[in-house]
This record gives structure tokens, sequence and C-alpha cells, in this order.
């Protein structure tokens, strides 16, 4: 075990002075592995990032929840208060959120609004989603019909509450009076956004049933259905599906479902191509680099021939001549690969902080990058060392 060692000690520290001794051919040799794993790291690390922030985006947009579109039919245009307690009773659903928008028009002592959204949405929408900077949400008392409260946002308050805090304020929308009582959040939704003066537009959230009313609406179209476990997305689906197919006289084209958690596999099936395929465009600068190992190694067989001739006829066993040999293309390939890795991570930190997105050291990138470096060493440096070891010592002290 210990001449083992010794014997690798041996091979190792000839590997390494060689190399020294050719600074720059041993550059310009692990120039394609540091150009190889560079890209690789980099990439996977890129697009790993890239991936994370769209798939957070995808999230907030709502994983776990059930956006349902019924258009219905010409005997039924929607859903009725019914249909959707029915909904709400399915396993698995946690809320149902109707959702009924329209534009309108807001006045406010003298200042019109004519470009208004109006949003009806009822208490389980603030349950699930935290829209309210300042103020209160809209709660289940507020659902009556009779409640004449709303929210409005930074582009309201900007051009109806120029200069004052809204809350507690009244506006009249179409015609009906109501008081605001939150503000709703937004990248300039604070109290003070409303002491710069906004152009026309803006939205507005009211009781859904305010809403239906004001519109006249007598069924709902849009709803979102929140699920109490994500893992039975799907299956919860499947029953609101049974239920709209029965409740529109069995005509699926009348309703449509968006599954965002369906997206959200598309979306990672879709990346983890994009990563594997970017993974192997990278790799081939690799391949490049390990075909330029084995053309410097085969180089140095033939200008160290006297050098193998002689070791070899002096007792030297071909495993030890191959061993070095070897050692050297691994160190090469090695010491590439530790530089590719480096560049590759501030490569990578620089893009992601470029793009705006989340930096993250790619464990499986590294191993990837450092692993197949090793692998490129071992396999392209083989053929080289085989063919030192195997020299005729006779043959090799005669050569020129």
């Amino acid at each position: 075990m210990l001449k083992a060692f010794e014997t690798m000690k041996q091979a190792a520290l000839m590997s390494v002075r060689n190399i020294i001794s050719n600074k720059m051919r041993s550059f310009l040799t692990t120039l394609g592995i540091i150009i190889g794993v560079m890209s690789v790291i980099s990439l996977v690390t890129i697009v790993e990032g890239v991936e994370n922030e769209v798939l957070s985006e995808f999230s907030d947009m709502g994983a776990g929840v059930l956006t349902v579109n019924a258009y219905g039919t010409a005997l039924k245009g929607g859903l009725s208060e019914a249909d959707i307690a029915e909904i709400s009773e399915i396993d698995n659903v946690s809320g149902v959120a109707p959702s009924i928008s329209f534009s309108g028009s807001a006045v406010r002592n003298g200042e019109v609004d004519d470009e208004v959204t109006v949003l009806g949405v009822n208490e389980v929408y603030f349950i699930h989603n935290d829209v309210v900077s300042f103020g209160r949400p809209l709660y289940s008392i507020d659902m009556t019909g009779e409640s004449y409260v709303c929210i409005v946002d930074s582009d309201f308050a900007k051009t109806l509450f120029y200069g004052e805090n809204p809350i507690g304020q009244s506006v009249i929308l179409n015609g009906i009076t109501y008081k605001v009582v939150g503000l709703q959040t937004g990248d300039d939704s604070s109290l003070t956004s409303s002491m710069s003066r906004g152009t026309n537009g803006g939205r507005v959230m009211i009781p859904y049933k305010n809403a239906m009313k004001m519109s006249g609406q007598a069924l709902v179209q849009s709803l979102d259905v929140y699920v109490e476990d994500t893992d039975k997305t799907n299956e919860t689906q499947t029953a609101i599906e049974e239920l709209l197919y029965k409740t529109f006289n069995n005509n699926d084209d009348s309703y449509w479902i968006m599954n965002l958690d369906s997206l959200l596999d598309t979306m990672n099936s879709m990346m983890s191509m994009l990563k594997g395929m970017l993974t192997g465009i990278a790799s081939i600068a690799l391949l490049v680099g390990g075909i330029g190992i084995m053309n410097m190694m085969l180089v140095s067989v033939t200008e160290r021939t006297k050098e193998i001739g002689l070791r070899k006829a002096l007792g030297a066993e071909p495993s030890r001549i191959q061993l070095q040999f070897l050692f050297e293309a691994i160190v090469l390939s090695l010491t590439g690969g530790v530089i590719g890795l480096i560049l590759g991570l501030v490569v990578s930190a620089a893009v992601s902080s470029a793009l705006g997105i989340g930096f993250t050291v790619s464990v499986s990138a590294i191993e990837l990058g450092v692993g197949f470096s090793a692998a490129v060493g071992i396999i392209f440096g083989w053929a080289p060392a085989k063919k030192a070891s195997e020299l005729n010592p006779i043959d090799a002290l005669r050569s020129e």
C-alpha cells in the first residue's frame, strides 16, 4: 500500500513539473476545458435562476387556485348563487371568490374620472390575497348588497383625492355614493400616493353583489376557486368540471377552467428541457477541450520518446510511465475545471445581477462541470498514456 502511494506521489510530482515547465502550452491546452466548464456552470446557473424567478411569478399569480370562466349557454349565461354554493361545498375547496368586472365613472367634488375599472369581489378574495395596504378589506357583512363601501388603488386616489387621505372619504360610483374603507397595495399605494395628481383611471373594488346590481348582471361568469390541498388540485378540477357539465346541460363548451398548477408543471418541463439543451451545447466545448488535451499529450509523448526509453531501460515499469502521463492529463483537466468553475460563478453572478434575478450557486452545475472535466482528463489522457507505456525502450532510444 505504501509503495503504491509512493508511486502515485512520484507520478503526480513529475506530471506537475512537466506542466510547469511548459506553461504556455499547458495554458492553451486547458483553455478549452476552462471555456467548457465556465459555459456549463454559467448557463445552468443562469437558467436555474430564471426558472426560479418564472416559477415564483407563476406561484404569486395563484398556484393552488382554479380560475373558472363560465360562459354559459343561450338558456343560462353564467352561475347563480346556488351554483357557487355547490362549488364551495366540493371536497378540498377552501373558498370561492366570484369576480365581476366592468368600466364605470366616479365623481367627487366636481372632479370626474370616467375611466374607472370597477371590480366586484367577496370576502374570500381578501382571505387569499393581501391587497390592502391601509384601511380594511371587505368583510362578509359587506356582502348583503346594501353595504356601500369600496377599496381604491393609488391611481384612483391620485385623481380624486389629490393631497388627501382617501380613507373615510366618500365618492360617487355610477351615481351611488360609496365610502372608501381601504387603499389597495401597489408599488405606489401609500397614503402619500395621493399627494401627486394623477390622470384618469384606476380601480375600485366593491362587494360583488353591489357590482352585479350596478352592472345589471344576474349571473356570475368568472370566479376563483381556492383549493385546500394543492396535491389534489387535479381531482378538485375534475369535480368542478363534472358539476359545471351538469349545470350547463351537458355542454362542455360552456365553461373553461385554468389550472395554474398544470401550467407550473408544463413550465418546469420546458425549463428542464431548455437546461438540458444548453448543457449539451456547452458540453461540446468540454469535448473540444478534451481533444486538445489528447493532442497535447500525444505531442508530449513524441517529444519525450527518448526520456521514456531511458526510464524503461533503467527499469521503470510500464504502469509507472502510464500513470505519469495519465496524471498529467488529469491535472491539466482539473486545473482547467477549477478555473472554469470560478469564472463560471463570476459570470453567473454578473448576468443574474444584470437581469435582476436571484443568484444561487448550483451544486448540480458544479458537480457536472468539475466531474466532466475530470472525466475528460481520464478518457482523453488514457490513449496517450497507454502509448507511452507501450514504447519499446530500444526503439525509443534510437529515435531522433
